[in-house]
């Protein structure tokens, strides 16, 4: 609530003073004529002198309403405009059987699977897809700001959907090119996330990663796994689950080179909490910047004040020329 007019506000203190002031003048009235017997106006009504204070007080009421309508009170609806142009991401994951590897608890695939979640969770006005690889890549979500909808296909995701074993790096970068070459965001991304080395696919991963640079696509990679010798377990019909250890196959300069091509950073994450970190630093590197124009419209309410102050005027006319009239 606003004033529009607030200056007319200082006339308040004028009609209490004035009020005060006539007030203490009644106090100290003498009557202009003096009559030995009031039965000389009998027939001619009631003369209530206290009541005749009610008369003041509707004229004060009616004052300090008309006083309030000419600094015409407002009350204002406040609407921003969003001026923004989001980012496109592609969220590259692979799927290969090594991703079951349980160095990083419960194990890389369902770690990997729950970092990207909350990436997402935690992104404005960006459009967001994946793809999936092994030996083959495959879309798995088309961009789309629908965040819950992303969640669930992230949630689908699963070792071995592709049914074919393998890694095609190269193959999975040019399906992620193929889904935001024609982008008309500000910015594109891939995240790609993997824990072995290109063996499959037609493409060469360093010749995609410069194809991603004639679109202006940006590329992240994600080595994940810890160094050495991770556990992965072999399930077995006679003997159950067991586990052998499998050497890190990690080709880390492959993954430096893409992410040098492309203006890209390249990051090793071998514990669930070092790739929470590596998807914040993402996140801070790649923001949106969201411009707002402020808009506020005023609806006025003076009208009301105004009805309900002619109505008193009109009260304390129809009071003082009938019930609470004096003489003479």
């Amino acid at each position: 609530m606003r004033f529009a007019n607030p200056l007319f506000l200082l006339l308040l203190p004028v009609i209490a003073a004035a009020a005060w002031y006539y007030l203490e003048r009644e106090k100290y009235k003498k009557a202009a004529l003096l009559f030995p017997d009031f039965r000389l106006f009998k027939g001619l009504g009631d003369f209530n002198s206290k009541g005749r204070e009610l008369l003041l007080w509707l004229r004060v009421a009616a004052l300090v309403l008309l006083v309030l309508a000419l600094g015409r009170p407002q009350s204002g609806l406040r609407t921003e405009e969003i001026a923004t142009k989001g980012i496109d991401i592609i969220l590259c994951m692979d799927t290969s059987d090594s991703m079951r590897a349980e160095d990083i608890k419960p194990n890389r695939i369902e770690t990997a699977k729950s970092v990207a979640a909350d990436f997402v969770k935690g992104r404005k006005n960006d459009r967001i897809g994946i793809v999936v690889f092994s030996a083959i890549s495959l879309l798995q979500c088309p961009l789309t700001t629908d965040y819950g909808a992303v969640i669930d296909f992230m949630k689908s995701v699963e070792v071995g959907m592709t049914q074919t074993d393998g890694t095609a790096i190269g193959n999975a970068i040019a399906t992620c090119i193929d889904r935001l070459k024609d982008s008309k965001a500000k910015s594109k991304i891939v995240i790609l996330l993997t824990d072995g080395r290109n063996n499959m696919g037609e493409v060469d991963p360093l010749t995609a990663a410069k194809m991603a640079t004639a679109f202006n696509i940006k590329i992240y990679t994600l080595g994940v796994g810890a160094e050495g010798e991770a556990p992965f377990p072999v399930d077995d019909r006679i003997f159950g689950r067991r586990y052998m250890y499998v050497k890190d196959d990690l080709d880390e300069d492959l993954l430096k080179g893409i992410a040098e091509t492309t203006d890209g950073t390249y990051f090793r994450a071998t514990t669930a909490a070092a790739l929470k970190d590596i998807y914040k630093q993402i996140d801070k590197m790649e923001k949106t910047e969201i411009k707002g124009i402020e808009y506020t419209e005023y609806t006025d309410h003076y009208l009301p004040l105004l009805l309900l102050a002619f109505l008193l005027f009109a009260a304390e006319l129809a009071l003082n020329n009938t019930l609470l009239r004096k003489l003479p």
